[in-house]
């Protein structure tokens, strides 16, 4: 995989978030976050739940607005647009939602085309070829078009999402938790299908995950979030940034224990607080 930024440390990153604060009434959930996502590199977010990933991915694109700090998509600041512009920019993004959120009551190729008749950015005879062309794209036959969502398998419809993200042929696609739920061979086939998409259509992404398989596959880089709960005071919340290949040798114990699935201080901590709970109400 290529990381455009450093072949050319001159080129702008296409997405710039810098100094990011997101709270939710008085419960702070994302603080100081601040990463550059260069034209071509694929790059996932990784953390355990609650830990402000898909909250990130949102503002990102200006589904969520920041406290404080700003988000810049090729240099040009979300939260200052007004509502037409900030469509016309949406226009470049692709988002796939955790769970395919797919509208159960249309059928597949109505949920395919739904973002080209929404937007009106093709002909209406342009629209069912454009549509087929996805669904082969991602490995689903034509007879798919006329199924509803309930008709699919979990697999399938995490592929129909996909296909509807990407048929506006955005610059860049993000992906929310784009394998949870599905078993390992098909997890794997999300994974080839956002490889493929990037490299078929030159596209950015950013894949937020917990599926350490996904990171380690699909990602030129790998940025970790840590729950603020558990931070100091002060301490940064992004605590890993870097190659997939660094996750193993990072001296972080936070890091390796999320990365190998190592609970066993997280028990303790548990255990402590249950303890601590009931010493404060005797």
């Amino acid at each position: 995989m290529v990381d455009l930024q450093r072949d050319d440390p001159l080129a702008s990153p296409l997405l710039r978030v810098e100094d990011l604060h997101v709270t939710f009434g008085q419960q702070p959930v994302l603080r100081g976050i601040t990463l550059d996502v260069p034209r071509g590199q694929t790059l996932a977010i990784i953390g355990e739940s609650g830990c402000g990933k898909t909250v990130l991915l949102k503002a990102m694109i200006g589904l969520v607005r920041p406290h404080r700090g700003r988000v810049l998509f090729d240099d040009q600041e979300l939260a200052r647009l007004n509502d037409r512009d900030l469509s016309t920019q949406r226009l470049r993004f692709g988002f796939v939602f955790q769970n395919a959120a797919l509208f159960d009551s249309m059928t597949v190729g109505q949920n395919v085309a739904f973002p080209l008749r929404q937007l009106g950015v093709a002909r209406q005879a342009d629209i069912p070829p454009a549509v087929l062309a996805r669904l082969a794209e991602v490995g689903l036959p034509d007879e798919v078009v006329t199924k509803k969502p309930a008709e699919l398998s979990g697999g399938m419809r995490k592929r129909v999402g996909i296909a509807r993200a990407s048929v506006v042929n955005p610059e860049m696609m993000l992906y929310d938790e784009p394998t949870t739920g599905l078993d390992p061979i098909m997890s794997d086939v999300i994974n080839e299908l956002i490889m493929r998409a990037r490299h078929r259509h030159a596209v950015t992404s950013v894949v937020v995950t917990h599926d350490m398989r996904t990171a380690r596959k699909v990602a030129d880089r790998v940025v970790m979030v840590y729950p603020l709960a558990r931070l100091r005071s002060g301490e940064p919340q992004v605590i890993f940034d870097g190659p997939p290949s660094e996750l193993d040798r990072t001296r972080d114990r936070r890091v390796r224990q999320f990365v190998q699935g190592e609970a066993g201080e997280r028990i303790m901590e548990m255990r402590q607080a249950v303890a601590a709970n009931g010493r404060g109400g005797e």
